[in-house]
């Protein structure tokens, strides 16, 4: 059976993706400690019309408003009876943008990570997780979504079953995690050894690589290093923040510029990789400043680590000994530690409170 995604990547060099949901509803009245995915269904027309302008603006793919959606976050706001209705219609909203958009736009159905932490670590046992990840997927592929989008996943075991659940739909599967730890996830994995142990999964994702972080320079270092360990024909996603988090006013806003996000792009799109947009921050603006840098883009060389210092700000020493490594050269794993840097920064802070990074 022929699969939109799927089509459309064969036909592309390049896809871009969306920016931020969180952030953006936050401007149009979501409160603090609110469920985003309740706006699926109390306030549609603010989901739609954000939706609406990054496809304006040139995106490609749309994720769904379904971050949070499955039962283990429903569960924070009361709501983990209502995981198949809030799915469902976030997939129903961004079906209505995608099939009025004119051109062909990819709805992604958003899959965030449980917020629990699985064994032999936390509490949540893998059949747990699965079932969880199991009851958003149905719901999301039996509303219309085209491909499933894990995103701002940081433990192995939680991908392993989250692709081992979404594989019972028969839909394509993207994952991205968030490398925002000195180049690795807070339960240390680094870009090269993901590259590596994506391949073990079944099925295998289409496409793979990484979403919000703490930058665009960071951002694209993870995927240069990821890119050293992948096979040649991997698919690999870019979904970086809009900058880095400040408060502001007792808000957070992120310093990241149009023209930043827009050499940002390009430099994404000559890394190699093929689907490019935006994560905590990014706003229709940021994207049409994107899509405007890709379409008059002409592919040039690879870039290296000292190049991307230049043109979008300094990285992690643990990006740069990784790239230094080289492909086979990592270190083992850092082990997980509860907790590491919450509180010290925005976007941990922002967990604290009941959102993960990936959802602003």
């Amino acid at each position: 059976m022929s699969n939109k995604f799927l089509e459309l990547l064969s036909k592309r060099d390049w896809l871009l993706a969306d920016g931020a949901t969180g952030t953006n509803l936050f401007d149009v009245g979501l409160e603090t400690g609110d469920s985003p995915e309740l706006w699926n269904i109390e306030q549609p027309e603010k989901i739609y019309n954000l939706q609406k302008a990054f496809v304006d603006s040139g995106s490609d793919i749309i994720l769904t408003n379904t971050f949070g959606g499955t039962r283990n976050r429903m569960k924070l706001h009361k709501m983990e009876d209502r995981v198949a209705e809030l799915n469902a219609a976030a997939v129903e909203i961004t079906r209505r943008v995608a099939d009025s958009a004119g051109r062909p736009v990819i709805v992604a159905g958003s899959m965030g990570p449980t917020g629990d932490i699985f064994e032999p670590v936390g509490s949540l046992t893998r059949q747990e997780g699965i079932d969880a990840f199991r009851e958003q997927a149905v719901a999301l592929a039996g509303a219309g979504a085209d491909v499933l989008w894990l995103e701002t996943i940081s433990a192995p075991e939680e991908l392993e079953a989250a692709v081992t659940a979404c594989s019972e739909t028969g839909l394509p599967i993207v994952t991205t995690l968030s490398f925002d730890t000195n180049g690795r996830t807070m339960m240390g994995l680094t870009p090269s050894n993901f590259a590596r142990k994506v391949k073990e999964l079944s099925p295998v994702p289409v496409a793979y690589g990484a979403n919000c972080g703490v930058g665009a320079s960071e951002m694209v270092a993870a995927l240069i290093n990821m890119a050293m360990a992948a096979e040649e024909g991997d698919i690999l996603v870019s979904k970086s923040n809009c900058g880095i988090p400040e408060y502001v006013d007792g808000a957070i806003r992120y310093n990241g510029t149009p023209e930043l996000m827009a050499d940002y792009a390009r430099i994404a799109v000559d890394a190699g990789i093929r689907i490019i947009g935006g994560c905590c921050g990014t706003s229709p603006d940021h994207v049409r400043h994107m899509r405007n840098a890709l379409d008059s883009h002409t592919r040039g060389k690879k870039p290296g680590l000292d190049e991307v210092v230049a043109r979008l700000g300094e990285i992690s020493n643990g990006a740069r000994e990784q790239n230094s490594l080289g492909p086979l050269g990592s270190k083992p794993e850092a082990p997980a530690r509860e907790g590491r840097r919450r509180g010290r920064d925005p976007k941990r802070k922002a967990a604290d409170d009941g959102k993960f990074p990936g959802q602003l």
